[in-house]
Formats: structure tokens, C-alpha cells, sequence
């Protein structure tokens, strides 16, 4: 039997070959690139490909957006719990100091009505923004955003969340400028809590402070804190001004060199509190002004 003349069909069908496949969609990108190029002719085609793609995307992206939604969301809750269980200590540890000191205040109001002494002055004020600082690179002072128009007067004291900040120096219409107490013409009265010694405070111009005035033996030391005395009747008694650093004591001088550094942000934040002005002091007694009068310089023997 006479053997088949043809052969067995290819397994694999052939066409083109793969170098003339990539030459062709080569040529056929780079034509499409450079017309797409000069006269912007895919653009409707670009956001009609992004039409559909997009919500292909998202849904591509949804499980991994899951999984870091539940991560920061456990972790957000872990931290949440971490916090609570601190605060909770925290106000278990201070309760017993707050009730007392609770106890305390009503008991001082009360013994305060009974020998009919003067209550403590209420402080109140109201909230700037800080809109910039001076121009003179000499000074500390800063502008702030409440002016004659608020009510803010010249001498009323700033402050913030941690302490004394200045004092309003000037004032404009819609503005006014504060004093740091940092500055070197800035001073404010102020005692040291744990001895009670008065002294004033006076500004450096570097950030700093400087207790003046203070006799080498005096019983300050490092780590006093600093709060306003009053007596200058500008500011009330009792806010934190500043902590005392460093100290250096020579008997060859008279007064020690106390630095301090102030306690308040007086180079940060944006907000302070302009304090309302405090109530004037009432005047001397006539007895006191009459020994007053009477401490003058006494006439010499023969004078008229």
C-alpha cells in the first residue's frame, strides 16, 4: 500500500515572526506617542481607559486599605486604653490632694469672712493673637491683635497656660505691643516660694533672668520657683514667672548672681491673656502721710 503524500498537520500554528511583531507595535506606539504628542487626539481616549480602570483600582486597593484601617485602628484603640489607665492613675494620685485642697480654700474663705479680710481679686481678661514681633532685633516685644477698640490698656499684664509672659507697653487702635519680661528694660516684683523673699526679677534681652538685689546669704537655691509678689500693683500675686538655674556667690561682692529662666513661653506658642487691670490701691492713711511728711530733713538750729 502506497504510503500518504502529505505530511501531519503543525502542532503549534505559526504566523508572523516575533521580530516583525515587535517592530510593528513599536512603530504603531511610537506614531501613536508622537500624534498623541503634537495634536493631544488620545485625551478622550486616556479618560475613558481611566473610567474603567479606576474602580478596577479600588477595588484592588480595597483589602489593603482594610488591613490598615484595622491596624491604626487597633492601635488607636490600644493607645486609647494605655491613656485612660494613666489618666486614671493619675487622678487617683492627685484626688486625695485635690479634696484637701478643696477643703482647704473653703476653709480659707471662711476664716477670711470671719475677720472680715479683703477676698483675693478674681483674675479675668481676655485672649489675643500674636501677630508678630517687633522690628528692633534689641528687644523682646511682640504685637498682638486687641487694641484700644477692646479695651486694652497700656501696663496690663500678659500671660499664658504656664506663666508671666510681659506687659502691654503700647497701645494702638486695633493693636498693641507687649513687653517680654525677657526684655532688658522689663522688670516685675516677684518672691520665691519656699523662703518668701522679695526681690525683682529683671530681663537679660538673651532669653534669660536675673534676680538682682538678692545678699550673698540669702536662703534662695537652685530649682526656686519665682511667682509675682503684687507689690507693684499691676500684677496679681502668686503667678509663676520664672526657676532659678544657677548661682554664684563671692565674698568679694555684696549680692549674689542669680539667673533664671522664665517659665512661661515667652519665645513660643501664638495666644496669650491680656489680665484686666487690677483695682487701684487705696490711698495712705492721713497718720501715714503725716509721718511721712515728718521724716524730712530736720532745720538747722536757727533757721526761719
Amino acid at each position: 500500500m502506497a504510503g500518504f503524500d502529505h505530511a501531519p498537520p503543525p502542532f503549534f500554528k505559526r504566523g508572523p515572526a516575533p521580530l516583525a511583531l515587535l517592530t510593528f507595535y513599536l512603530a504603531v506606539s511610537l506614531a501613536l506617542f508622537v500624534v498623541d504628542l503634537r495634536v493631544q487626539s488620545l485625551g478622550l481616549l486616556r479618560q475613558s481607559v481611566a473610567l474603567v480602570v479606576d474602580p478596577v483600582q479600588r477595588v484592588a486597593q480595597t483589602p489593603g486599605s482594610l488591613v490598615d484601617h484595622a491596624i491604626a485602628y487597633l492601635r488607636g484603640l490600644h493607645k486609647l486604653r494605655e491613656e485612660n489607665t494613666r489618666l486614671t492613675q493619675a487622678q487617683l494620685l492627685t484626688a486625695p490632694n485635690l479634696l484637701r485642697l478643696q477643703h482647704l480654700e473653703a476653709e480659707n474663705e471662711r476664716l477670711r469672712r470671719l475677720m472680715a479680710v479683703k477676698e483675693r481679686e478674681k483674675a479675668s481678661g481676655q485672649v489675643a493673637q500674636i501677630m508678630y514681633t517687633a522690628r528692633d532685633p534689641y528687644s523682646r516685644r511682640i504685637v498682638i491683635d486687641k487694641g484700644q477698640q477692646s479695651g486694652i490698656t497700656a501696663g496690663q499684664p500678659a500671660i499664658d497656660e504656664a506663666g508671666v509672659v510681659g506687659q502691654v507697653t503700647r497701645v494702638f487702635p486695633f493693636s498693641a505691643e507687649v513687653t517680654l519680661i525677657t526684655d532688658k528694660d522689663q522688670a516685675v516684683p516677684v518672691q520665691v516660694v519656699r523662703s518668701g523673699l522679695r526681690s525683682v526679677v529683671f530681663g537679660l534681652g538673651n532669653g534669660q533672668l536675673e534676680l538682682r538685689y538678692i545678699p550673698a546669704n540669702a536662703d534662695v537655691e537652685i530649682g526656686d520657683l519665682l511667682v509675682t509678689s503684687g507689690l507693684d500693683g499691676i500684677f496679681l500675686p502668686g503667678f509663676p514667672v520664672a526657676k532659678v538655674t544657677s548661682i554664684e556667690r563671692d565674698n568679694a561682692f555684696a549680692f549674689a548672681r542669680i539667673s533664671a529662666l522664665p517659665l512661661a513661653g515667652v519665645e513660643n506658642f501664638g495666644e496669650v491673656m491680656v489680665l484686666a487691670p487690677r483695682e487701684e490701691l487705696p490711698p495712705p492713711p492721713p497718720e501715714a502721710q503725716g509721718r511721712r511728711a515728718n521724716t524730712g530733713t530736720p532745720k538747722k538750729a536757727g533757721a526761719k
